[in-house]
């Protein structure tokens, strides 16, 4: 049976507006967007895509309640049986005409007037001009519609590889490596020459911890790139984080032969905690950091290197100095701003309290496979998941970025920030598919098979209630340690990304202040929900300490656990060093080697602080 002429030209109308629809949020005209979308879903309340694209842009608008009914739409529109998706993939046509085309019309135009020729074109008369949508990708500043453009042009031609490589490549430099992947393998797929998303694929798998095939891609490509620095860098990083130190230090000091100011290899090469710097070595690095033409980044990455290696020497007032330097260096980079701790927490209380949870009880995704470590940077969190992944029933991963982008896509609006209180739209089926979300878009790192696997973001303390409305059967575990030692230890260590807070001790206090406030919170409204280890305690009586720590996690005592330091796997953070050999006590109270530099730190917290 065929559809009627009617029905069939309902369905082609209802596809043009959730074509237009698609454009006009891509390229930011929001109000067009919701206006076409919701024309789309008149004539066809079966299609599933249009609605979950109508709620996405209500929601960061604010309207929050008709986006929550645009959500169940959706549920509505799939548990029928509609694809998620609307209308098939346009016809993309002459690809290279096209960009010759649009080449030859932008060229006389300034960056504005090309942008809004692109704009009008694509709102007014070919919204699924995909040579359009990359041209304009190019001009616009802001990046979200950049990344919306870029991704509408492959969704309509899978095969137009520069719109595709541009993608990938926006998703690289903004650390979505998850999301690059499968473009890049797109790419080598029918260009398997390309040496360049060769080397990006690389970094992106070894990333994801799939160690051995990042190397064998460097290796591939090592021939193109041997003088290339970046790459040089980056596999360097790989081999250190697979243990491979003494092929780590070869290639950092390649680089340093040719460019003895480089910043990153010094300070990649501090890092390699078991590298002794030579009196030549502190020289060198004084003269880089003393360069006034270099890039404050380079500096600073100097800075950090000269105060781990002045602290080799036993020259605390030199290495904190330098470790000083850095950090005044690396915070001038950063546009931080803490004056909002006071509102949030506010905030936080009064949404997450027990009356909340009571009403959520039961829903959520049930998987129990993640057990999430928290805490502060440099607590003893590496220390604690190298324990548990070397339970045969659990996996080591990353830290993960997949709670912060849900709280990113669910919270940032048009309206401001509406985090956790949008939380209260959100039914059992929608917390239950959030939770899901979690689920599937963490199973890419999980290599082993092992039914629980550990992610080990240090910044999920600030989304405990989050994770346990959406994964009531996930594992929270709060790392803590002497708040001196801890703040200390993540000051003098250079972050490549994330915690900005910590490259002032004024703001490390405030930032340590405000852990502790949200942790007892949830201590409060969700008593025994989360499981406490105490750094020290752990040192002090390991085995009592990992056994309480594997019945929480409901896991059988395996004494690979306590000798932990002889699993073999790849670890991402600075403590890789560290968990490959037993626990030492003599990294308890090094902090006191710099307490006269410690003002800070000592007046917040006193020298006798305590974790708990």
């Amino acid at each position: 049976m065929t559809d009627s002429p009617a029905t069939t030209q309902t369905a082609r109308q209802a596809a043009l507006f959730y074509d237009i629809g698609l454009t006009n949020a891509a390229i930011g005209n929001t109000a067009a967007a919701i206006d076409a979308l919701r024309h789309a879903t008149r004539l066809r309340p079966d299609l599933a895509g249009a609605w979950q694209a109508l709620g996405d842009l209500l929601r960061r608008v604010g309207e929050r309640t008709a986006a929550a009914a645009a959500y169940a739409s959706e549920r509505a529109a799939l548990a029928g049986g509609a694809a998620p998706g609307g209308p098939e993939p346009a016809a993309v046509g002459d690809i290279e005409a096209g960009e010759r085309n649009w080449a030859a019309r932008l060229k006389p135009l300034s960056a504005q007037a090309g942008a809004s020729l692109l704009r009008s074109h694509l709102a007014t008369t070919a919204p699924t001009d995909v040579v359009a949508m990359r041209k304009l990708a190019e001009l616009t500043a802001v990046a979200g519609q950049r990344l919306a453009l870029l991704r509408r042009a492959v969704d309509l031609a899978p095969q137009y590889m520069a719109a595709r490589c541009d993608l990938a490549t926006m998703l690289f430099n903004q650390e979505r490596r998850v999301d690059a992947i499968p473009h890049l393998e797109y790419i080598l797929q029918r260009e398997p020459q390309n040496t360049i998303c060769r080397a990006f694929l690389a970094v992106c798998l070894g990333e994801i911890g799939q160690q051995a095939r990042s190397i064998e891609l460097y290796e591939e490509c090592g021939e193109v790139f041997a003088t290339e620095t970046r790459f040089l860098l980056d596999y360097a990083n790989a081999l250190k984080f697979a243990g491979r130190r003494d092929d780590a230090v070869t290639l950092l000091r390649i680089v340093l032969e040719s460019e003895p100011g480089n910043g990153m290899a010094w300070w990649t090469l501090a890092d390699v905690k078991t590298e002794k710097f030579s009196a030549a070595d502190i020289e060198a690095m004084r003269a880089a950091a003393s360069d006034p033409k270099a890039p404050v980044r380079e500096q600073a990455l100097v800075n950090y290197a000269l105060g781990r290696a002045f602290e080799q020497e036993g020259d605390y007032a030199q290495s904190f100095a330098h470790y000083a330097r850095g950090a005044a260096l690396r915070r001038s980079e950063l546009n931080y701003d803490d004056s909002d701790f006071p509102n949030m927490a506010r905030r936080m209380r009064t949404f997450f309290t027990p009356a909340r949870f009571a009403t959520t009880a039961g829903m959520g995704c049930p998987d129990p496979a993640p057990i999430f470590i928290v805490g502060l940077p440099r607590a003893g969190s590496t220390l604690v998941e190298q324990i548990l992944a070397s339970h045969s029933l659990v996996e080591g991963t990353q830290e993960l970025p997949e709670i912060s982008d849900i709280v990113r896509d669910i919270g940032v609006t048009d309206r401001g920030f509406v985090y956790p209180e949008c939380l209260a739209d959100y039914d059992a089926a929608a917390l239950a598919a959030l939770g899901q979300r979690y689920i599937d878009r963490t199973r890419i790192y999980r290599q082993a098979g092992r039914p629980y696997f550990i992610d080990k973001r240090p910044s999920n303390w600030a989304h405990v209630g989050l994770i346990h409305m959406i994964l009531p059967n996930a594992k929270i575990i709060d790392v803590r340690r002497d708040p001196i030692a801890n703040c200390f230890a993540a000051f003098k260590q250079y972050f490549g990304a994330g915690f900005s807070f910590s490259y002032n001790l004024d703001e490390l206090v405030r930032y340590y202040r405000s852990y502790l406030d949200r942790m007892a919170l949830f201590d409060e409204v969700l008593p025994g929900r989360v499981h406490r280890v105490l750094y020290e305690d752990l040192v002090n009586d390991s085995e009592t300490q990992v056994r309480r720590l594997l019945e929480y996690c409901g896991l059988d005592f395996e004494p690979g656990c306590v000798r932990f330091w002889e699993t073999q796997r790849v670890v991402a953070t600075p403590s890789a060093e560290q968990v490959r050999r037993p626990i030492f006590r003599e990294g308890l109270d090094q902090w006191r080697r710099y307490e006269p530099w410690l003002g800070p730190l000592t007046r917040a917290f006193g020298t006798t602080a305590s974790p708990a």
